[in-house]
């Protein structure tokens, strides 16, 4: 189902539609202030489940919290003042931060490592969509796992991934995805260079 929206001020009744379907445990695509992306309820088992076989990703593939604000962060990763800084300073924007995991991520979600990946993007429709969901979007860039390159055309999008239930269309997408940082230890540490200035990041 591909849906319209408004990229500047999203109407409600469709962020409300979205976030029904993340609920109900559906996967949908949504765009990003870097490129657009899938996304599910990280609290449905069965949901996440799928999110891996539409991206056709292997189980040790992370995905990345979407979260409305820099409080929501601070429920699912530890945050030292240090961090905080950069977080505040850098979010919202194109970038995911790696930090330690606290327990209130779900034991499937965890890694050897006990980090996860958080993002605040920049972007009205995906922090309307995480706020009215209430929880963090477990999300990943629209693209099949080792592609070279994201989707960008919405309708190609729910063309191709039949699995996804709903397509917020936002008109055509970005090509270079975000800025990987890896914060769990300071100074930090760029992984990624994507979208996204880095002068000032470690």
């Amino acid at each position: 189902m591909l849906v319209a929206i408004n990229t500047e001020h999203p109407e409600p009744r469709k962020i409300a539609q979205a976030a029904a379907a993340l609920r109900a445990g559906e996967i949908i695509a949504y765009p990003t202030d870097t490129t657009y992306a899938f996304g599910c309820d990280l609290r449905n088992k069965k949901a996440i489940d799928r999110l891996y076989e539409i991206k056709r990703a292997p189980k040790t593939h992370q995905f990345s919290f979407v979260c409305p604000d820099l409080s929501e962060i601070a429920k699912y990763a530890v945050v030292e003042n240090a961090q905080y800084r950069v977080l505040k300073h850098h979010l919202p924007g194109p970038y995911t931060f790696i930090l330690e995991a606290t327990r209130e991520v779900p034991k499937l979600l965890q890694n050897k490592k006990k980090q996860l990946g958080l993002r605040v993007p920049d972007h009205p429709v995906i922090h309307a969509l995480a706020a009215e969901l209430g929880a963090p979007i477990l999300s990943t860039t629209a693209q099949i796992h080792g592609s070279d390159t994201p989707e960008v055309d919405p309708h190609e999008i729910a063309e191709k991934f039949p699995g996804v239930f709903l397509v917020l269309d936002g008109g055509a997408g970005g090509l270079i995805g975000t800025t990987i940082v890896d914060l769990s230890q300071i100074p930090g540490t760029i992984v990624r260079e994507g979208a996204g200035p880095i002068d000032d990041l470690v």
